[in-house]
């Protein structure tokens, strides 16, 4: 990915396993699961926020994974999957949260709104993360 300053920036893969969103403020986090997802084939569209992600989903992205941080600054995970849910955006597509937060409440909380994976960061390696998405997905289809 080259360095720019906007917020939102595309990876693409020709005949690939699948698309993912990935959405975290963390643009280190977002520049290396983009380039694991990509290694697995996989088209890949990064947001640097979730309103950046929903603008995208409004203006009609479909994906088969949305992969989210809980702690974000502006609008927080769980907003996000409010308003995924409320404005029936991303649908089809599987919800799996990656977050730093290792607390049941939370976990819980996002998957009442539609997640099906709460990925701790620090319990997987990033080509494990990019291993359970892809089962999510498959799980899906």
């Amino acid at each position: 990915m080259n360095d720019t300053e906007n917020d939102t920036e595309t990876a693409e893969v020709k005949s690939g396993a699948g698309s993912v969103l990935l959405v975290d403020d963390d643009k280190f986090l977002i520049d290396m699961y983009s380039l694991k997802f990509r290694n697995a084939r996989y088209t890949v569209q990064a947001c640097l926020s979730a309103k950046d992600a929903l603008e995208l989903l409004r203006g009609g992205l479909q994906v088969d994974a949305i992969v989210f941080d809980i702690l974000m600054p502006e609008m927080e995970g769980f907003k996000f999957l409010e308003v995924l849910r409320d404005e029936k955006l991303g649908a089809g597509a599987v919800l799996v949260s990656l977050t730093n937060q290792a607390n049941d409440f939370e976990k819980k909380r996002a998957e009442d709104l539609g997640c099906v994976r709460y990925i701790v960061k620090a319990s997987m390696i990033p080509s494990e993360v990019v291993e359970a998405v892809k089962e999510e997905i498959a799980k899906k289809k």
